[in-house]
């Protein structure tokens, strides 16, 4: 099976709907403590951070209102990549490093995370609570904030780069932690489902941090330097709007892919009631043994998919054929064999992910001595999945009734399964599919 380009992982598509959607809602419940106490860390933080006093550095007011501005600005540009959300807040963070009192920066830049929200909130695609509570993104401030005021808040220079690196890593540290805490007490995420999300951030971000710099020192040496940085902020936000309308495509189209795959389903079923219902149930044990075996995300949609539809060819199979009460004659069965090439036409039609199922329907009746249909393909030259759901697609079919004879006991059906170990089916799957179902014949 090969991705296709129009589809993402199937985990980073729940995150990214669901990120989309929430911060369309009120605060609520758990997530309104998480944030507001996360907030008021923040802020207290803030304002303890500040009072210490102890600076070289008196910029104009005017200084201020101008990083806080920018910051806002940036942080209104929100570019996907990879699994994560990433922001280039650190064109404006790093020179605030070099130019502000190491004292005020986490304040300047919880204002600008409120500054950034407020036209969001015009807009009503964000609530005024959810606004208020975005300084809580900012205990990242603290880390850089921190190691400049113990270095003495150096200027743009050699020695400045190095303690900056620090001021980096720190920054990462101190933005995983808080955002661990914050996302497991709003949200109950847990942090190692963030790891993969922010190694893409930390990854954009340790790349513009340099750039960042090099202004700064610019700056140092000629004033008004840092304006040379809109350009390339103009030019981010232009690739961020590409990328954010490229991944509303690749929504729609997924959902697309699902609503189709789940309309075949209900067509098998009204076409052929047993059909439909042995292919909804084939998929909760296909699913199982999927889990058991570790397939990714990815993998395990697929796996849904192939499962569900399966049997989509027997549509275009005589209802008087797929039926009948006794066994069919060799012609007969001929017919019948016929659904696999069937079904992986139709899906072909459709294109897209559903053309790489219907790859993986073709080859669900394979055997592992390559004496299945329609190819006679033997041991791990079938696909993974359809092997996987040609077993379980064989244990529901003798568990339940067929028009030509009663469903068999589950332990008897075990024990077919395990005659059919390395010769039907592939005997690592068999072992995953006896595991599930188990001494007491129910799916554990």
């Amino acid at each position: 099976m090969t991705a296709t380009a129009e589809t993402l992982d199937p985990a980073f598509e729940e995150r990214l709907a669901s990120a989309r959607e929430r911060v369309r809602r009120d605060l609520s419940g758990r997530e309104a403590v998480g944030r507001v106490a996360f907030t008021c860390l923040f802020l207290a933080g803030a304002v303890a951070l500040a009072s210490l006093g102890g600076t070289h550095r008196h910029p104009a007011v005017w200084v201020y209102l101008v990083f806080a501005t920018a910051y806002a600005l940036v942080s209104s540009i929100r570019v996907e990549v990879g699994s994560g959300l990433a922001l280039p807040t650190e064109l404006v963070f790093v020179p605030m490093l070099f130019m502000l009192p190491a004292i005020d920066v986490p304040l300047v830049v919880g204002l600008g995370l409120v500054v950034a929200a407020l036209p969001e909130v015009a807009r009503r695609n964000i609530s005024l609570a959810r606004a208020a509570v975005l300084p809580a993104s900012g205990l990242f401030a603290f880390g850089p904030a921190l190691v400049f005021l113990a270095a003495g808040e150096p200027p743009a220079d050699w020695h400045g780069g190095l303690v900056l690196v620090l001021a980096v890593a720190a920054q990462f540290v101190f933005d995983f932690a808080a955002s661990c805490g914050l996302e497991w007490a709003a949200l109950g995420v847990r942090p190692r489902e963030l790891l993969v999300p922010f190694a893409w951030i930390f990854a954009f971000d340790a790349l513009t941090a340099p750039l960042a710099y090099g202004m700064a020192v610019a700056e140092r040496a000629q004033t008004g330097s840092l304006l040379l940085l809109v350009p390339l902020v103009g030019l981010l936000a232009l690739f961020a709007r590409e990328r954010r309308q490229r991944f509303d495509s690749i929504l729609e189209l997924s959902a697309a892919y699902r609503g189709t795959t789940f309309l075949l389903g209900d067509l098998v079923e009204a076409d052929d009631a047993y059909t439909g219902n042995h292919s909804r149930e084939v998929v909760d044990l296909v699913l199982a043994v999927c889990d058991r075996m570790g397939l990714d995300a990815r993998e395990r949609q697929v796996a849904e998919f192939t499962a569900l539809l399966h049997d989509v060819g027997k549509i275009r199979i005589p209802s008087d054929v797929i039926n009948k009460p006794g066994p069919l004659t060799p012609e007969e069965r001929e017919i019948v064999n016929t659904h696999t090439i069937e079904g992986e036409q139709l899906l072909l039609r459709v294109g897209g992910l559903l053309a790489d199922v219907g790859r993986l329907v073709r080859h669900c009746h394979e055997r592992w001595d390559g004496q299945g249909y329609p190819d006679g393909l033997a041991g791990r030259e079938i696909p993974l999945i359809a092997r996987i759901v040609g077993c379980c697609d064989a244990y529901n079919a003798m568990t339940t009734d067929r028009p030509y004879r009663r469903a068999l006991q589950r332990s008897t059906a075990v024990a077919e399964l395990l005659a059919g170990r390395g010769t039907q089916f592939d005997p690592e799957i068999v072992d995953v599919v006896v595991a599930l179902v188990g001494p007491d014949q129910r799916l554990q």
